[in-house]
């Protein structure tokens, strides 16, 4: 009997997480009041469209602080992740004044969401 409870427990399904996209979208509501709704950008932050992949501090038509500018990033997915739950903590004396998200959960959707901004 022990035997068979030890390879259902060695057998059994292992919940993973599945970043959720259309949860991040809910999320992104807080981000919206300064990169748009759509993530397209405004005069206080840049744009998110096609934000994977992008160097930081690249975009022409907006005023990086300059620790952004030579911080060297290029936005992955990870970097993403870190930046959007502690953005003073990856790029000390950058200008986004946002605490960061608390959430890992939270912040893996956001990621997702900003992907499908491509």
């Amino acid at each position: 009997m022990i035997r068979y409870a030890v390879c259902a427990l060695l057998f059994a399904p292992i919940a993973v997480f599945a970043a959720d996209a259309g949860h991040g979208k809910q999320v992104f509501e807080q981000c919206a009041a300064c990169h748009g709704a759509q993530g397209q950008g405004s005069d206080a932050a840049p744009p998110l469209v096609g934000v994977i992949g992008r160097k930081a501090g690249s975009v022409e038509e907006f005023r990086y602080s300059p620790a952004m500018k030579r911080s060297g990033l290029v936005w992955d997915q990870a970097a993403l992740k870190s930046f959007v739950m502690n953005p003073q903590g990856v790029v000390k004396g950058t200008r986004m004044p946002f605490d960061g998200l608390r959430d890992e959960h939270d912040a893996e959707d956001v990621v997702a969401y900003l992907a499908t901004l491509q």
